[in-house]
């Protein structure tokens, strides 16, 4: 999209706010190897089957969620939003400890060769700093959270419709790891 192309969306847009479409961009910078593109496969919809959640096991309660991605910064960055319970399912009585409204920033940092990571869930008062990139055929994103446990999210068993994602904790004992979040995932489009 040229910049003229994009200012002539801005000024037509009337129901969306400005900065969600310079936020957006069509796709991937060509400053990005495309052997480094960790996260482009992940643009569109996505439905959230929650069986792990704050380490508890949730399965029984068959929570859903929603997730959608996109490029962002000129294509220098994969934004998303990850949602449960799902939007049409949303109260304003949640629980801190089952609401999830947040947004992560992947921004690919060509000295490292990978992608910094921001998480940011504010319904929930959870935020996580991690570096990502491709370990095999697998995503992992690696990081300390304050209190100096490590923590390691895995997309693993990626498909063209379906993905697993983990989220795990370090135990004290520096050895093993625990398990926070499990998600089955579905695109829907």
């Amino acid at each position: 999209m040229t910049t003229r192309q994009l200012a002539e969306r801005v000024q037509s847009a009337e129901s969306v706010d400005t900065r969600s479409i310079l936020l957006a961009a069509p796709g991937r910078s060509h400053e990005i190897p495309e052997s480094a593109d960790a996260y482009g496969w992940l643009v569109g919809s996505w439905e959230l089957d929650i069986r792990v959640y704050w380490a508890t096991d949730v399965s029984a309660r068959a929570l859903k969620g929603e997730a959608h991605f996109g490029w962002a910064l000129e294509g220098r960055a994969i934004q998303d939003v990850w949602i449960m319970p799902r939007l049409g399912e949303r109260t304003s009585n949640l629980d801190k400890r089952m609401n999830m409204y947040g947004t992560t920033l992947r921004v690919w940092d060509s000295s490292i060769q990978a992608w910094r990571i921001t998480w940011i869930n504010p319904a929930g008062e959870h935020r996580e700093e991690q570096i990502g990139r491709w370990s095999g055929k697998d995503v992992v994103q690696v990081g300390t959270r304050p209190d100096g446990t490590p923590t390691r999210w895995t997309f693993s068993e990626i498909g063209p419709d379906s993905f697993h994602w983990t989220g795990e904790a370090l135990n004290p004992d520096g050895n093993t790891w625990k398990l926070e979040g499990d998600f089955r995932v579905t695109r829907i489009r």
